[in-house]
């Protein structure tokens, strides 16, 4: 990354406010993982303790930075835990001296989130602006986001720098698998949720969508340059990792990182309104049936409207939306809504080749809108099924053997989308 980037986008994007790091004063490294933490004194010594089995060679080359934080708002029992947590870090850098672990306090007051826009987003955006100028200017350093309730294993930074070190596209996201559930109910609800993900990705690897990729934050990382030049971290509350991927896409690429794996808590949270925690909590209090999965036919419907675009690049946007209303109402209804007419128009002005048209059109039909367009058939012809009717026509239009039983499924498509 160019000293040039780099500053600019501190300068221009980066957080202001009271936020610094404290403890490893080092500079020049190759890389820095990132951490928010919010009332995770009991699982964050266990997360540590992970990265701290990682080659020491290794550890030499990466900041570790927690971000302890709560917004002004939060319960008292957050506020009380995140004390601990910041009581806890001095320790943790002292029994695990080849860890260069630093922390910024988000939690005390005068140092606490707002109330409005304080959440994940902004929390990692912070420990991320902050590492950055601790990063060397030689090379492309890296910048690395995990959750204080991940595990993961000796392999992990290794297999990031090798995969970072083999390809041109700027971000990455790393295999996951959750870990284990504490009971029987706790483990059905997290396979059941961690098959919903990885049956969505399937459905749009089937559709031949760009956006096939899974968005897990625990399991997300970029060059410092890709991550200058797409404007840094969000501040959302909730779902920043899908739009951090989102917008990552667009403008540098992503890969898949092989070789390691990242192992989220399987486990009730109230601290997001959607998400993996929120979704087993809801299972296990009985609040809203499991997860419906998409119909199959969602994804055949989307690979037919991305097929006539693809093939059709020169079309006027009336003629495109006349032949997807041949394909579906519904999708010419949804196609509509979006304005999709005036945006095929701008999108024709500006690229006068399909080798510019296409890829523009990605960017316009992006991830939200391609699930947007499967939530409106999910609400119209094509109502969400059990997952014992999703996934083998699913699995057999991707080219695989169908399996019967949710552990099984699981299992498959744990193995075919990068957990080696």
């Amino acid at each position: 990354m160019t000293p040039d980037a780099r500053s600019r986008y501190l300068r221009t994007r980066a957080v202001t406010g009271p936020w610094e790091l404290t403890g490893c004063g080092e500079s020049g490294f190759a890389g820095a993982v990132v951490i928010p933490s919010l009332a995770e004194s009991k699982r964050l010594p266990a997360t540590i303790r992970t990265l701290a089995a990682n080659p020491p060679g290794l550890l030499a080359r990466f900041l570790i930075v927690v971000v302890v934080n709560h917004r002004t708002d939060a319960p008292d029992g957050d506020k009380s835990d995140n004390a601990s947590t910041l009581g806890l870090l001095p320790g943790l850098s002292r029994q695990y001296p080849s860890l260069r672990l630093s922390w910024v306090d988000a939690a005390s007051v005068g140092r606490e989130l707002p109330v409005k826009g304080g959440g994940v987003g902004l929390a990692r955006k912070i420990g991320l602006d902050l590492a950055l100028p601790r990063l060397t200017g030689d090379g492309d350093p890296l910048l690395v986001c995990l959750d204080a309730d991940t595990l993961v294993e000796p392999s992990y930074l290794q297999a990031i720098v090798h995969h970072f070190s083999a390809t041109k596209k700027g971000g990455a996201i790393i295999p996951f698998r959750h870990q284990p559930g504490e009971t029987a109910a706790e483990q059905a609800a997290i396979d059941h949720y961690e098959l919903f993900l990885r049956s969505y990705v399937l459905g749009l690897e089937v559709a031949g969508s760009p956006y096939a990729f899974h968005t897990v934050g625990s399991a997300m990382a970029c060059t410092a340059t890709a991550y200058a030049r797409m404007g840094g971290m969000n501040r959302r509350s909730a779902a920043e990792d899908f739009y951090f991927l989102q917008q990552l896409y667009r403008t540098a690429g992503i890969g898949q990182v092989r070789g390691t794996t990242v192992h989220p808590a399987a486990r009730p949270s109230h601290r997001v309104p959607f998400g993996t925690g929120r979704a087993v909590g809801r299972a296990l209090a009985g609040d809203s049936p499991a997860i419906g999965f998409y119909h199959p036919e969602c994804f055949v419907l989307l690979r037919k409207w991305l097929q006539l675009v693809g093939n059709n690049p020169e079309d006027r946007g009336d003629r495109l939306l006349t032949a997807a209303g041949d394909v579906s109402s519904h999708l010419a209804e949804y196609l509509e809504s979006e304005d999709f007419g005036p945006a095929w128009a701008g999108l024709q002005r500006n690229n006068r080749s399909a080798h510019g048209l296409l890829p523009s059109f990605h960017c316009w039909f992006d991830g939200l809108r391609t699930m947007k367009l499967i939530h409106h058939l999910a609400a119209g012809p094509l109502p969400r099924c059990a997952p014992e009717n999703a996934l083998p026509p699913l699995l057999k239009r991707a080219g695989l053997e169908p399996v019967m039983g949710v552990g099984n499924q699981l299992e498959l498509l744990r193995n075919i989308q990068g957990n080696d």
